[in-house]
């Protein structure tokens, strides 16, 4: 079929869900879709309507049956039920009203927001569904709204999961990186090339320092600063036309009356699933090493477990998705025997609200099915490579870097996944850009594009698993949290490539080109930005007249 039809799935799905607001909708159709096309190479054109619904269903169940998806599922479903018992037991109150007394203003709590959206650096799954609960109320409380909440949370995961010395995600990327470099017979430090191409990965860290700018100077634009004027004004954290990210069980549940407030009631959990997170990365990927057959790098471990590269490489070799499933349950267990033990619940009780707090997230789960089979099914139908084969080509050398950026930010965006994103790329990447120029720098910074763009793109994608779960752990409307995050990532996008890869690729140091993308954020959110609250003072002297 002609390559442009590939294309047809995702945009679908994308277009559908910003015209009917419902996402699974627009992910279903988007799936059929493809699912259509599939057929179409096989069947008839009415036969390929039947067997396009067949696809869908197996689509659906592969996603299912792959263990990744099924780990990301039952994590979230998981953490929903720890969430709710830590809420009945009035853990997460307690928390917001002793981070409230640090939070004064609306300005701290995002402040606080981003320090520990950074401090959850090891996965950015996790990321999205701790931060979120904890900071939500504290946030309404500041009259903060739900979509200036879900894009700290989604700007503090995966660009800085993607960049963190150790987290889950190091593995796959020297991964990619050893076997581009393999493909031109160099045998490199993968994780030292990783490591070199931090300095340039300019959206992770201008997105960072963009969050901090906007909370500092209390000036927003475009719909995000319509969003935290009607928070600050109306104290409507959500729309009227709002559809949070959760149902009604969720938001319903409410500590027990009478019952004694304690920050260890969330401390103490949540405290036990980060601490069961690491322990669960060390012993995944250990095991999985060990399994393995990279002598030298068994050896090395076995002599050194507990230094920083053996570390790095166990972490890197963990399974995710699977180990937060099982941290996420042990919490759980030490959430309900708390409860029972200080009598604020009986055993039914704390799992008849563990049971509410499951149920609440079972939209969650479906949506990411549905974007998983949307995944597959485009993977299956070639888009990202035609996206590459149409949008590369003969450039200059200094346009290399920006033109891979962009790149692997439609790939992204179109298909949802940073991951595949990085995997379609970097055998790409590596021996074009060593054809073009050996020189390290230029390598280095042609590496860190690949990975840039691909969060990006992940970033901004309204397909993208991580950008549903920022919604959903903030309890706000999807599509509002796309709507409003996509004008901050595309400004900080292009100032990525105008003040960052443009210019080191022409050989300016890539210190100036960072500084001037600090200053370059700055001066867009000073005075682009207006202020949230100037308008909260005209109603105020409007009111007294």
């Amino acid at each position: 079929m002609p390559g442009f039809l590939t294309l047809l799935p995702p945009l679908v799905a994308i277009l559908l869900a910003f015209r009917t607001k419902n996402v699974l909708l627009s992910l279903f159709v988007g799936v059929l879709t493809g699912t259509f096309l599939l057929s179409l190479t096989s069947h008839g054109f009415i036969l390929s309507f039947f067997y396009a619904f067949l696809g869908l269903v197996d689509k659906i169940l592969a996603s299912l049956s792959d263990t990744w998806n099924a780990g990301v599922i039952l994590q979230c479903l998981a953490i929903g039920g720890l969430i709710a018992v830590v809420s009945k037991m009035g853990g997460a109150k307690a928390i917001a009203e002793s981070l409230s007394k640090r939070a004064k203003s609306a300005k701290s709590a995002q402040l606080i927001t981003w320090i520990l959206g950074i401090l959850v650096f090891f996965d950015d799954y996790a990321n999205s569904l701790i931060v979120g609960p904890i900071m939500r109320p504290v946030t309404d409380k500041m009259k903060i709204s739900r979509e200036k909440l879900s894009f700290i949370i989604d700007a503090t995961a995966a660009p800085i999961a993607g960049i963190a010395l150790i987290s889950t995600w190091i593995g796959y990327e020297i991964s990619l990186i050893k076997d581009g470099y393999a493909q031109i017979g160099q045998d490199v430090n993968a994780y030292g090339m990783f490591v070199s191409t931090i300095p340039y990965r300019f959206y992770n860290i201008f997105i960072l320092i963009f969050i901090v700018l906007t909370a500092v100077l209390a000036r927003e634009f475009g719909p995000m600063l319509e969003a935290e004027r009607r928070a600050r004004i109306l104290g409507k954290v959500i729309a009227d036309d709002a559809k949070p990210m959760v149902s009604n069980e969720a938001s319903n549940i409410e500590p027990k009356e009478g019952i004694k407030l304690s920050i260890w009631n969330a401390i103490v959990p949540i405290g036990a699933l980060i601490v069961f997170a690491f322990l669960g990365f060390y012993y995944s990927g250990y095991t999985s090493i060990m399994a393995g057959e990279d002598k030298e790098l068994i050896e090395a471990i076995k002599n050194a477990p507990l230094s920083f590269n053996s570390i790095r490489e166990i972490f890197g070799a963990s399974d995710a998705s699977v180990v937060l499933f099982q941290s996420a349950l042990l919490a759980s267990i030490i959430a309900i025997i708390m409860a029972v033990a200080q009598k604020i619940m009986t055993v039914g009780e704390a799992i008849d609200t563990w049971l509410e707090g499951v149920k609440s997230l079972v939209i969650t789960g479906a949506i990411l099915l549905l974007a998983w089979s949307l995944s597959g099914t485009i993977k299956e139908l070639g888009t990202a490579k035609y996206l590459a084969g149409v949008l590369s080509g003969t450039l200059p050398k200094f346009l290399l870097p920006s033109l891979i950026f962009v790149l692997g930010s439609v790939i992204s965006f179109a298909t949802g996944t940073s991951y595949g994103t990085m995997g379609i790329l970097m055998p790409l990447v590596i021996p074009l850009a060593h054809s073009m120029s050996p020189d390290a720098n230029f390598m280095t910074m042609s590496i860190g594009a690949v990975l840039t763009g691909a969060i990006f793109g992940d970033h901004c994608s309204p397909i993208s698993d991580t950008t549903i779960l920022s919604s959903m752990g903030s309890m706000c409307d999807h599509l509002h949290h796309v709507k409003t995050q996509l004008y901050y990532s595309i400004v900080v996008g292009v100032v990525t490539v105008v003040c960052g890869y443009l210019p080191v690729a022409i050989g300016i140091p890539v210190v100036v080109s960072l500084l001037l993308g600090v200053f370059a954020c700055f001066m867009l959110v000073r005075f682009v930005g207006k202020p949230v609250e100037e308008i909260e003072i005209e109603a105020e002297v409007g009111l007294e007249e």
